[in-house]
């Protein structure tokens, strides 16, 4: 008796969706996405925003870019994500399509239906593909974890009103409560 095969997906089965539906693609596996809420919208702002503002007075060469916006982690064609804030410092992984490779940081906000993902699935597959630094921002919990994926250094959870120490740029700090305290 043969085994049912379930399909396996591609990043053309992303470009096929319906105008309005968003999908991840991981190792061939879909998984569609929900729109996200105002507190996840300012929290991916304000940090871009941070970002944006350090970069630019360090005269630095990164770009931060929020989602919607193609990562291709691989040179396959079965990996396919969208992370809410994504700082790709190698200007020649970039395309009009999106980044062609690993960003050299990912910052995700967690959302209840994306809690599995982004802890479990795109932590191993971010470490993996090469980013160096990961932060995973829990709006519910009010916790970022920090993950230095280049170095295993720095790595720990950390509470929105505390400093939280970047592993790719060394002298910035970021305080959550303080960008959700913003207008």
């Amino acid at each position: 008796m043969a085994v049912p095969q379930k399909k396996t997906y591609t990043v053309k089965d992303i470009y096929d969706l319906p105008d309005g539906q968003r999908a991840e693609l991981i190792d061939g596996h879909l998984y569609m996405m929900v729109p996200p809420n105002f507190q996840h919208q300012k929290l991916v702002y304000q940090l871009g925003r941070v970002l944006g503002n350090y970069v630019d007075s360090h005269g630095g060469a990164c770009e931060i870019v929020p989602a919607p916006f193609a990562v291709f982690l691989s040179k396959d064609d079965q990996n396919y994500v969208e992370p809410d804030l994504s700082v790709i410092c190698d200007r020649d992984k970039l395309d009009e399509k999106g980044c062609h490779g690993a960003p050299d940081w990912i910052i995700e906000i967690v959302s209840p239906s994306t809690e599995r993902m982004d802890y479990g699935i795109k932590l191993f597959k971010y470490r993996s593909a090469g980013v160096r630094e990961y932060w995973i921002v829990n709006p519910l919990n009010r916790t970022v974890n920090v993950y230095d994926l280049e170095y295993g250094e720095q790595t720990g959870q950390h509470r929105f009103d505390g400093s939280i120490p970047s592993c790719i740029y060394r002298n910035l700090t970021i305080r959550i409560a303080d960008l959700l305290s913003e207008s």
